[in-house]
């Protein structure tokens, strides 16, 4: 199924409701996209850590079964949990090379533990995602992606001589770069459909070369019955956990903060695709996306298997070649991703796969991922000191991983568990984030009702932040009057019922430059700002009573962000002044 038109690709927004047949169709598309990753990733990181056929067969179902209850959740969105949005979900690769390092050390009960103890991690980020967005940054975030990318790079290239006894030397390296450059040729020159099959025909490619060197084994197809229930192995959680544990929490963490980052702008990205006419972020269908990656993540823990994750890249591509954006799709993919987890042979297919074809594949998936990252840095913008943080998180992070440094500090077998340059990183780029927002001595704060009687004490707050600066008559104005309009556009239109308070509001000010970031944060029952004032520019030329207050808003500020939470409000404005 395609899209309609170039010029209005959508054909179903999420909330529309498209034909039950057109959303299995679109469904079942969606399953191809994310099925072979999905196999590939879950085989990567069950081989590397040296579990057997029995724990790989079953890691497989599971991570299918989970991510297609996954995706079916998040277009469904339940309260506060589901993105209400297309959300392919899948395993996470940047857990693959930490998934490896705890199993080698301590077993799969402790990976299933950290995995559930973590879960509350993401789901916690959800929740609290006001409080922690100006610490946990973008630029945290993508410096500790590309750290993960180089972390797993080692596993990729392992991969490349898992060959069996007896293969000739050369035939490793050969298979991976047949894969590769089939890969490269055919995201070059295909176009539309074609490109997302790019790693099909690379995998094709590179099991065909393997073919001609003897390493291909088809005796698990030949063995797998047609539809089944794979064996469940030993799979259980360690109640009494040790010093690995402990010493393996922190890198959990950290690394679980970083994938719900990662959902976050994954989440922001989604709903920009799904709509025909742009409209302001809603962070409340955010934070429930999260909260479901932290839900997946849970029972992954449960299933001995990785944790999903939102890919963006798949669930845009979708959308745009098929122009259907509607939550029903996401309930079709998870209904043909069942089906499929349940046909053995299929998935006894993608288990062949030689060791090299798979670490070809990781080298170009990490390679994307630490783009992704750096593209996370460079969109939230570039400053002195963002810099320093990416440069002094990325220069410990990687001169410090696997360094005897660690060893000499906490001994052999803790401190190679804490010398992941991914938590050396990541701890870096948080501290110094923190440092940086502490420091900023000039940031000055007002506590006040969310209510008009409060104007005074606001009106009196920002003509002392206009004196500090020294800015002019004319300026000073301009403050003022953004300030009272944002006060008045953030006051809900229905009385308060009788008894009940008024909300707090804060209001923060932050000198940058020759301009005044002002930061309201409150709890309202308002429509987004920027979508009414994307309304007035386009609809509205005649004002009215009602919009007169976002009018004038428009007028005085230089720029207006609002930013809406469970529970919570946050209108950023800058105004420009002078001396």
């Amino acid at each position: 199924m395609t899209a309609a038109s170039p010029d209005q690709p959508i054909r179903f927004e999420p909330e529309e409701a498209a034909p039950p047949g057109v959303a299995l169709l679109v469904g079942f598309q969606g399953a191809a996209l994310v099925l072979a990753p999905t196999v590939l990733n879950v085989a990567i990181a069950i081989r590397a850590s040296g579990l057997d056929d029995g724990w790989l067969s079953w890691s497989v179902f599971a991570a299918m079964l989970i991510c297609a209850l996954m995706t079916a959740f998040q277009a469904i969105q339940l309260r506060r949990f589901g993105a209400g949005h297309v959300v392919l979900a899948w395993p996470a690769a940047m857990f693959i090379a930490i998934m490896v390092a705890s199993i080698e050390a301590a077993g799969p009960a402790t990976f299933a533990s950290l995995l559930v103890v973590c879960s509350l991690v993401q789901i916690g980020l959800a929740w609290w995602l006001p409080i922690l967005r100006r610490i946990v940054t973008p630029v945290v975030s993508g410096t500790v992606t590309m750290l993960i990318a180089v972390s797993v790079l080692p596993i990729a290239f392992d991969s490349v001589q898992d060959l069996p006894a007896g293969a000739p030397t050369s035939a490793g390296p050969v298979i991976a770069v047949a894969t590769l450059l089939v890969s490269v040729i055919v995201t070059l020159r295909a176009r539309g459909r074609w490109r997302l099959v790019a790693p099909f025909i690379s995998i094709i490619a590179g099991c065909a070369v393997a073919a001609a060197f003897g390493v291909l084994d088809g005796d698990r197809i030949a063995a797998a019955a047609w539809f089944g229930f794979p064996d469940v192995p030993s799979v259980g959680l360690d109640f009494t956990p040790g010093k690995e544990f402990w010493a393996l929490l922190p890198s959990f963490a950290i690394l679980t903060l970083v994938l719900g980052l990662k959902t976050i702008s994954d989440g922001v990205v989604i709903q920009q695709g799904s709509r025909r006419r742009p409209r302001a972020i809603d962070f409340r269908q955010i934070q429930g996306m999260v909260s479901v990656n932290g839900i997946g993540m849970f029972f992954a823990g449960l299933c001995g298997t990785l944790p999903t994750m939102a890919n963006s890249s798949y669930s845009l591509s979708l959308i745009s070649l098929t122009g259907v954006a509607a939550r029903r799709v996401g309930v079709g993919v998870a209904v043909v991703m069942i089906t499929l987890a349940f046909f053995s042979k299929f998935a006894a297919v993608l288990l062949t796969i030689p060791g090299p074809v798979l670490g070809a594949y990781l080298m170009l998936a990490m390679g994307m991922l630490f783009v992704s990252g750096w593209q996370t840095i460079l969109r939230d913008g570039l400053d002195a000191r963002r810099v320093l943080v990416v440069a002094l998180a990325s220069a410990l992070g990687l001169g410090l991983h696997g360094h005897p440094i660690t060893r000499d500090l906490f001994g052999d077998e803790v401190g190679s568990l804490l010398g992941s340059g991914v938590t050396i990183g990541a701890v870096v780029a948080i501290v110094m984030t923190f440092l940086l927002e502490a420091m900023s001595t000039r940031r000055s704060r007002l506590e006040v009702r969310l209510d008009m009687a409060s104007l005074p004490a606001i009106d009196d707050f920002l003509v002392g932040v206009a004196d500090r600066l020294r800015w002019n008559e004319t300026s000073t104005l301009r403050l003022r009057s953004a300030g009272e309009e944002t006060l008045a556009t953030l006051l809900t239109r229905e009385e308060a019922e009788e008894g009940s308070e008024r909300p707090r509001l804060s209001l923060v000010a932050r000198p940058e430059g020759n301009m005044v970031e002002l930061e309201f944060v409150a709890t309202t029952r308002h429509e987004n700002i920027e979508d009414q004032l994307a309304f007035l520019t386009d609809e509205a030329p005649i004002p009215t009573i009602d919009d007169l207050s976002l009018r004038l808003l428009r007028h005085h500020a230089a720029a207006v962000r609002h930013q809406k939470f469970h529970g919570v409000d946050i209108v950023t404005v800058q105004v420009e002044g002078g001396a």
